[in-house]
């Protein structure tokens, strides 16, 4: 079984969403500490004026002290309407935007009180528009033991994994001995972002993964796979 991991994100990035394709399983790390000026609350769109954060207000009073899945949406800003009038002003020309409308509308018309909710439904619908099947677990379901590698190492046990695939910053931190000892193999996800057309002139990388799908729909998974490596091929390296 392929095993990845990552903190709840808004409107996530195309590495993210590779990565998880990748797996079997994919654990939300919802109980780790909420970081400040990360993208747990906020991700870029294009627009015709280049780049624009869209940030989902928190309250971040005692912040270190709260996991994630704790943080509360700070309501008193209108941060919905900002949202939902910033993306239609960006895709309502492109080719899938009244596809794929509906769900952004509704979901700028709900009440959320807190961030990882809103996380959630996000990254589920783009999965699912995406095509990308995976087992999706909670660390707030588990007890986890230990910190950085050894926390993850221990979520590989428990979970019964027999790959791990960390991001790039995993080789910072991962202690590979320790994963071989336990007959876990590991991989370290080097995403290579791919090119494709866009609205508002040159292609700009790193936006929101909504970028790709109003622009190609639910052909989006095979450029989010291109130049990459596979499920299939990531699978043979660990036979």
């Amino acid at each position: 079984m392929i095993l990845t991991a990552h903190q709840p994100v808004y409107l996530p990035w195309l590495g993210l969403l590779h990565k998880i394709a990748l797996s079997d399983v994919f654990c939300i790390f919802d109980d780790v500490q909420y970081l400040k000026k990360d993208w747990n609350n906020r991700n870029k769109i294009k627009t015709k004026n280049g780049p624009v954060w869209l940030t989902v207000p928190v309250l971040t009073s005692g912040h270190r002290e709260k996991a994630i899945r704790e943080i509360e949406i700070n309501n008193s800003i209108n941060w919905k309407k900002k949202h939902w009038k910033t993306i239609q002003l960006a895709y309502k020309k492109s080719p899938f935007f009244s596809r794929y409308a509906d769900f952004f509308k509704d979901l700028y018309q709900r009440d959320w009180t807190h961030l990882v909710p809103l996380n959630d439904h996000i990254l589920c619908f783009l999965l699912d528009m995406f095509g990308i099947e995976v087992e999706i677990r909670r660390a707030c379901d588990e007890e986890f033991q230990g910190k950085k590698s050894g926390l993850v190492l221990d979520m590989c046990k428990k979970y019964g994994a027999d790959v791990y695939i960390f991001g790039t910053l995993g080789r910072n931190y991962s202690e590979i001995d320790d994963f071989k000892k336990e007959d876990i193999g590991v991989y370290f996800q080097e995403y290579k972002h791919p090119a494709y057309s866009q609205m508002h002139g040159a292609f700009l990388s790193n936006m929101s993964s909504i970028d790709l799908l109003f622009n190609h729909g639910d052909k989006g998974l095979e450029i989010i796979t291109n130049g990459n490596i596979n499920k299939a091929e990531l699978q043979k390296q660990f036979v």
